[in-house]
């Protein structure tokens, strides 16, 4: 008889992005009777989580089963694929630091969590317990495949291919897919005819070929469309969230010619051009959605309050397919049969015009061997460039936990466009300063003090 796979969720509090990828694995034949371990800090969210997925199993009529641990290693132990989702320090104190502290010197953010001060601060308190995973994983389930969700992607994934390169592993974002489908609505065209091809690093790739399948089975060039939808004031068209119009993005397109498959709320405050101290014409004009992601965070937290407790009251819980790649993934090196999915993976010489270390997102093969990488060569030179921008951030943030020398906190945040762009050098150091002293005990010891204080 054959044997079933052991799903382990590192973070599994997260019950709505759980479900979605429970949902998704149950309803594949291979894998619906997967032993799902579900490990959290919380308790509360974590019985929460146990009782979604107990009811998706009941509603599926499937034989997987659902164990809880409070224990890491434990809910590793034996696992095939190891699904991490955490976020650490949570919305309330993190979040609200790293955006409070720096409005405080006029550096204002969208989201936050994957470049910027943000990115960085967040970077340095997630690394060390990924990096704690790895070293359990090694333990006690050498062979599983990591799917991580978690912010900052980059940084994150370059981190564990530094100093835990036998950790296979993949980063995962919903970003080209969703982007891709947006795109096809702007367009009035279904997502299905669709072809695309992009590469770049997490939250900054760029779709090398956008296509429309044509009757005869030829493919047409998608960008002049998309041109001139946004000069005529027909794209983008409302999305679901109002206080994000991406603008941003349509107007990069113009200038570089590609267009970017992360929100235009996050584009902004990856590159200097956009929120400016003194400039408000400029958030008016392309719908910058300052302090989204706090608002965001609120919204969640009060929205889960009546999730929760529909999930506890609620008989059954129907499942809809989500767009992420866990469950294809899963399917995949399961049982053989092959897909294509967009991984943030250590670049080694996929993309050519990009350092080898970095984490590079691609389309990969995924079968029974595993995840592959697919090969792309250099990217047009203006997308390089563009991208290397964020990749001096990422690698001086991996360099700093690496040799756990805190100047390289400082290079890092010097070295980011948004933050260069409006802050000078004297304010930059002494905005790091005071992070660090705020965050205090979520970041690691090396790191907790700041340099104004190292002589005390």
């Amino acid at each position: 008889m054959a044997r079933n796979p052991k799903i382990t969720f590192i973070g599994a509090g997260s019950t709505v992005f759980m479900k979605n990828i429970v949902g998704d694995v149950l309803q594949r034949p291979s894998l619906s009777g997967a032993t799902i371990a579900l490990m959290d800090i919380n308790p509360q969210r974590l019985e929460e989580s146990a009782i979604v997925v107990n009811k998706l199993i009941a509603t599926l009529g499937v034989k997987a089963k659902a164990e809880t641990h409070s224990d890491q290693r434990k809910a590793l132990a034996g696992a095939d694929f190891v699904v991490v989702a955490f976020q650490i320090g949570g919305y309330e104190p993190c979040t609200v630091t790293d955006f409070e502290v720096p409005k405080k010197y006029g550096l204002r953010q969208t989201i936050a969590d994957t470049l910027g001060v943000g990115g960085i601060m967040r970077g340095l308190r997630t690394v060390p317990h990924l990096w704690k995973i790895c070293e359990d994983m090694l333990a006690v389930c050498p062979q599983a495949i990591m799917l991580q969700y978690v912010n900052p992607m980059a940084i994150n994934t370059w981190a564990i291919s530094e100093k835990y390169p036998e950790i296979r592993q993949v980063g995962l974002c919903h970003s080209v897919q969703g982007t891709a489908m947006e795109l096809a609505h702007d367009l009035n065209l279904p997502y299905e005819e669709i072809r695309y091809r992009s590469a770049g690093i997490n939250h900054m790739a760029f779709y090398l070929k956008f296509e429309h399948r044509q009757p005869d089975g030829s493919y047409r060039d998608l960008y002049p469309d998309l041109v001139r939808a946004y000069r005529e004031g027909r794209a983008p068209k409302p999305g679901w969230n109002p206080r994000c119009p991406n603008k941003v993005r349509y107007e990069m397109l113009t200038r570089l010619g590609y267009f970017v498959t992360e929100s235009s709320e996050h584009f902004a405050e990856y590159t200097p051009y956009f929120i400016k101290e003194g400039r408000p014409d400029l958030i008016e004009k392309y719908g910058i959605p300052l302090d989204e992601y706090p608002k965001r965070c609120i919204e969640q937290i009060e929205r889960w309050k009546d999730q929760a407790q529909a999930y506890r009251s609620a008989q059954r819980i129907e499942v809809e397919e989500s767009k992420e790649y866990a469950s294809s993934i899963m399917n995949s090196v399961w049982t053989g049969e092959p897909s294509v999915i967009y991984g943030n993976v250590r670049n080694n010489g996929c993309i050519t015009s990009l350092p080898r270390d970095c984490a590079a997102e691609v389309p990969c093969l995924v079968d029974a061997s595993g995840i592959q990488p697919t090969y792309i060569g250099d990217l047009p030179p203006q997308l390089t460039a563009l991208i290397r921008t964020n990749i001096n951030v990422q690698e001086l943030t991996v360099r700093a936990l690496m040799s756990e020398n805190r100047d390289h906190i400082y290079h890092a945040a010097m070295m980011d466009p948004h933050t260069a762009a409006e802050l000078d050098l004297d304010q930059i150091w002494s905005l790091v300063d005071d992070l660090l002293a705020a965050h205090g005990d979520w970041l690691p010891a090396w790191a907790r003090v700041g340099r104004k204080n190292e002589a005390a």
